[in-house]
């Protein structure tokens, strides 16, 4: 009986001469380049399939692009925006900005500030008093505030300092009932004392006999009677002059030069009085040895206040001259 399926070569001798075939057609392609034309074909033939099996990828690669793209121009559009609202604020206050320093350029510039040693301050808070008329700045003791400082502005006299703290103080308003000033009419030189009136822009002329020669419209000026103001600041403009047969005196009002409900920055003045400073020094045997001069501007402000203490100085020692005529 025949077998149905005949026997072939072994599988060894199948291994063997699969490899020897491998191996021929390997060194006749690198030899030879027998193959060149047939593995270009086949190449032009696989492309289309390594296309399609690539497009998944690249489809994921542009979504991906397209996201991050997105994303980048929200942010970028969101930190443009937070730019614009930036710079636009900064447009808003470019106005006022422009104000306040045109208006510190008044008030250093003024024709009523002289030699006098001047301090530019700001106003901090306004008190909420009805009854009282005071503002706060921002320089205290530290800057050589004292008590009693005339302040002013580019428009003539605000006030004077009542309180005096470390770092800020309180300004009583030229037009608070109990503040008054001594003033003189420009016009002819008459002095009177000027009270607050208890409301904005306007003072009283207090005590003034009805035969007085004050007129609508005159002028007034610090005296310097006091020593508190220094003189010839202005301080307001009379309004109007009444007086009544009845009463013994005339009712002047008068409207301040000074806008008080648009205050913001002032002028602290040392006086001309105050700007020298005495220094006396005394020897051990309790005589006067010398009296020393100095300039506001060089002494520290602070000690304006303070008494000089004799063995805080060096002093020198007098010596000793013999009489020829003894």
């Amino acid at each position: 009986m025949k077998p149905i399926f005949g026997r072939g070569p072994s599988l060894q001798l199948r291994l063997f001469l699969a490899i020897l075939l491998s191996a021929s057609l390997m060194l006749a392609d690198s030899r030879l380049g027998a193959f060149a034309n047939i593995r270009y074909l086949l190449n032009s033939a696989v492309a289309p399939l390594q296309y399609a099996a690539n497009l998944p990828r690249e489809m994921l690669d542009v979504l991906r692009g397209q996201f991050s793209s997105h994303q980048r121009l929200l942010t970028e559009n969101k930190a443009l925006k937070r730019d614009l609202l930036v710079m636009k604020s900064n447009v808003l206050l470019l106005d006022q900005l422009q104000q306040e320093n045109q208006r510190l350029r008044e008030l250093l510039g003024s024709p009523f500030v002289r030699d006098e040693r001047k301090m530019v301050a700001e106003v901090m808070a306004v008190d909420s008093d009805p009854y009282s008329y005071q503002v706060m700045i921002n320089k205290g003791r530290v800057d050589g505030v004292y008590e009693g400082q005339p302040v002013i502005n580019d428009k003539g006299i605000v006030g004077q300092v009542s309180y005096v703290g470390a770092h800020n103080s309180r300004v009583l308003l030229l037009i608070d009932p109990t503040n008054a000033i001594p003033v003189q009419v420009v016009r002819n030189d008459i002095r009177v004392i000027a009270t607050g009136g208890g409301r904005n822009h306007q003072i009283l002329l207090e005590h003034v006999p009805s035969s007085t020669d004050i007129k609508k419209g005159d002028l007034l000026v610090s005296s310097g009677l006091g020593g508190r103001y220094p003189e010839g600041y202005p301080v307001a403009r009379v309004t109007s002059f009444t007086f009544d047969n009845k009463r013994p005196f005339a009712q002047i009002t008068a409207k301040t030069t000074v806008q008080f409900d648009r205050l913001r920055y002032l002028l602290l003045v040392w006086p001309t009085d105050r700007s020298k400073m005495k220094v006396n020094t005394v020897a051990a045997d309790g005589k006067p040895i010398m009296t020393a001069v100095a300039p506001i501007d060089t002494v520290d402000p602070i000690i304006l206040n303070m008494p000089a203490k004799p063995t805080d100085l060096v002093v020198p020692t007098p010596k000793k001259v013999n009489n020829a005529n003894q």
